[in-house]
């Protein structure tokens, strides 16, 4: 299948369009109109070559939401028509126990991302939704509720999901008392997902000014990560904390928020981070954790789950055009929001 999207052919993030192929169905496979395409930071990183070398052209994407052009032979739970999803990966061993435990993103073998890795079978690198069509095994599609807004429900595909998990996980409930350090694409959603909940939310910035935003969404306060004295006050008041920064920084300054038995989830950075104090874990016998999507199950269950909540992400719509000025937004760290390109503004024969 003939398509186009918009791809890196180095290091230096520039997206420019590019022609190129989707694979031809597989008998368990299901082709894909792409309606709308978020973007996430991660691709930002990815392009850039901060997690490692990358495989050029690169198209990025792994918020995908769109309609079923065509169907594999095998293929049980789709038909043409349907509003379907694709979120950040797209194949795994579907042997392992992660596997049959509804873990597919801790796969034995590795899962499929579903940009920039070798597909499991042809060994062609994947490529992503910043793009006009893509075609993904059915085990790995997923159902958009009827009650959700196509034009919003991209971001819930990585966004959601890299936030509902770990509340789900961290068993939040009413009362339950939760901090959301940073209020970009990740913090947003975790606020409103937190709130869905029952839990007590509270956003953690490095200033009050996005107070406003984050009550809108549903938190009942915001504290200041730079004022000493909202944070010496605000020791042991959070059961569980979500970490959404997403570059290097400092987790001392938060960990003392949690309570006994507290958790601080990192869901942002992927790397280093600067030297850390055990001191308050030992103390108040406090965790550090990290969390990674969520298995194709859970997924399913974070879309059904804002269709009952009536949960959508805020967004910007641009043309895929402007991918390089949101590009530039998302490098300055001023987006409390989610970029979410019209891919109906993308035409095959575009230069």
């Amino acid at each position: 299948m003939k398509t186009i999207g918009y791809a890196a052919h180095s290091s230096d993030a520039h997206m420019v369009p590019y022609h190129f192929e989707r694979r031809d169905l597989r008998e368990n496979d299901v082709a894909i109109e792409i309606l709308y395409s978020g973007i996430c930071h991660s691709d930002l990183h990815t392009v850039n070559g901060d997690w490692g070398p990358q495989h050029y052209p690169l198209v990025p994407g792994h918020e995908i939401v769109g309609l079923v052009t065509a169907v594999g032979p095998k293929v049980k739970k789709y038909k043409t028509g349907d509003k379907v999803a694709v979120g950040c990966m797209v194949d795994s061993c579907q042997e392992c126990d992660q596997c049959h435990n509804h873990e597919e993103q801790f796969c034995r073998k590795g899962m499929t991302p579903t940009y920039g890795a070798p597909d499991r079978i042809s060994g062609e690198i994947t490529q992503g939704g910043y793009s006009k069509h893509i075609v993904v095994r059915e085990e790995f599609v997923l159902s958009v509720p009827d009650t959700l807004d196509m034009s919003k429900a991209a971001p819930i595909l990585c966004a959601g999901i890299t936030t509902y998990s770990p509340l789900k996980n961290w068993n939040v409930s009413k009362g339950t008392r939760v901090g959301v350090i940073g209020l970009g694409g990740l913090g947003h959603m975790a606020i409103k997902l937190a709130v869905a909940m029952g839990a007590d939310v509270t956003a953690i910035s490095r200033s009050n000014s996005k107070e406003q935003q984050a009550k809108a969404i549903g938190a009942k306060a915001i504290l200041a990560s730079t004022d000493k004295e909202s944070m010496a006050k605000a020791t042991s008041s959070f059961d569980l904390i979500i970490d959404t920064v997403p570059v290097k920084h400092d987790v001392n300054i938060y960990t003392p928020l949690l309570d006994v038995n507290g958790s601080l989830v990192i869901v942002g950075q992927v790397g280093p981070m600067e030297e850390f104090m055990t001191l308050p874990l030992i103390f108040g016998r406090r965790r550090v954790a990290g969390s990674l999507i969520g298995g194709i199950k859970e997924t399913q269950e974070v879309l059904d789950f804002c269709a009952k909540h009536n949960i959508h992400p805020e967004c910007k719509m641009i043309r895929p055009d402007e991918v390089n000025d949101a590009f530039a937004h998302l490098e300055k760290g001023d987006v409390a929001y989610r970029f979410v390109m019209d891919m109906s503004k993308l035409t095959v024969d575009a230069t």
